[in-house]
């Protein structure tokens, strides 16, 4: 498996299949301000084939009608190119699988260290995928993992900014669209929130 580190038994990961959404992936070209909502539709295509299936990964524009009917946005919102962030994904996951999710807020990067232990539990528990978003550094990420070692923690980071067809994992992964991101290459200045679904995978769909 291209995303574990066999040599480095402190690497907790992901449980299940998921699918990776990425700018235009749909044919929607949403490059410069969809990485939100990308990152949201990769934690929905788990919670379809790991929780609870409800045939469909919602489209941004779905996504967008949600965010309005719960009155966390106006009319106006539709149809926008806004961006959303970890607590909006928090409300939409909540709404269609009725699944409560954990925001964890770091006051800036170079404190990341702090919850690599919540990291680990999360993954241990759960083994859920989890959408990190942040201020400076606005582009929104989905964690699939975490290396927790006295030298070099790092986060199993999917970027959803890749626009493209090529969706081989070595393409991927040699292109650093899917990578280990150590701590220590976060931005120190920016403040970081993680959205973590409080749901494990079921055995059988």
């Amino acid at each position: 498996n291209i995303l574990s580190r066999e040599s480095d038994k402190n690497c907790y990961l992901v449980q299940g299949n998921y699918q990776y959404y990425h700018y235009g992936c749909d044919g929607f070209d949403d490059r410069g301000w969809g990485c939100g909502y990308r990152t949201l539709q990769t934690l929905c295509s788990w919670l379809n084939l790991n929780y609870k299936n409800i045939n469909t990964v919602p489209s941004i524009k779905e996504i967008q009608e949600i965010l309005v009917e719960l009155e966390d946005k106006p009319k106006s919102f539709l149809g926008s190119r806004q961006w959303i962030g970890s607590f909006e994904v928090c409300l939409v996951i909540d709404k269609l699988y009725d699944v409560p999710c954990k925001i964890v807020h770091v006051n800036k990067g170079d404190e990341l260290e702090k919850i690599t232990d919540i990291l680990k539990v999360h993954f241990t528990t759960f083994g859920s995928p989890i959408m990190m978003g942040g201020d400076v550094d606005c582009s929104s990420k989905g964690v699939m993992g975490v290396t927790v070692s006295e030298r070099n923690n790092s986060l199993l980071i999917v970027d959803p900014h890749y626009f493209g067809k090529e969706q081989s994992k070595e393409f991927l992964k040699n292109k650093d669209w899917v990578k280990w991101q150590p701590l220590n290459d976060f931005l120190s200045t920016s403040f970081y929130n993680l959205c973590l679904p409080q749901v494990k995978a079921k055995k059988q769909i």
